[in-house]
């Protein structure tokens, strides 16, 4: 099952597309492939971050939280970015992508005041 989701901004390199489809990639639990709703062949690929690390719990400002018309936390689909190399696949913890579930908006935010990896090895 996919979804649309539109940022509220362009996700950093995805730039100019804001509207995309999130949709979990078959046989791989936690992963998922978003797409450019324009242009399919540009997509990037995304993971829960519970998979990663069980406590993981990153805390949007307001204005991040705003900007996505997230009232409730129950709302909020907290995904990580996976970027794979050389030496294997990392995930992006302190920029989290944050789709409002209720509204489909969707923002990668920076988290302000965490001390959390830009490159956390994917396990």
């Amino acid at each position: 099952m996919s979804a649309a989701v539109s940022f509220v901004a362009p996700p950093p390199g995805l730039d100019p597309h804001t509207d995309f489809e999130l949709a979990p990639v078959d046989g791989a639990d936690g992963l998922f492939s978003l797409r450019a709703a324009a242009q399919p062949e540009l997509r990037m690929y995304l993971v829960d971050p519970r998979g990663v690390v069980a406590d993981y719990a990153p805390v949007l400002t307001d204005e991040q939280a705003d900007a996505i018309s997230l009232t409730s936390a129950d709302d909020a689909l907290v995904l990580v970015v996976a970027n794979p190399g050389a030496d294997g696949v990392h995930v992006n913890l302190l920029a989290p992508v944050v789709v409002n579930t209720a509204t489909g908006a969707a923002a990668q935010v920076i988290l302000e005041g965490q001390d959390l990896p830009v490159r956390a090895p994917l396990a």
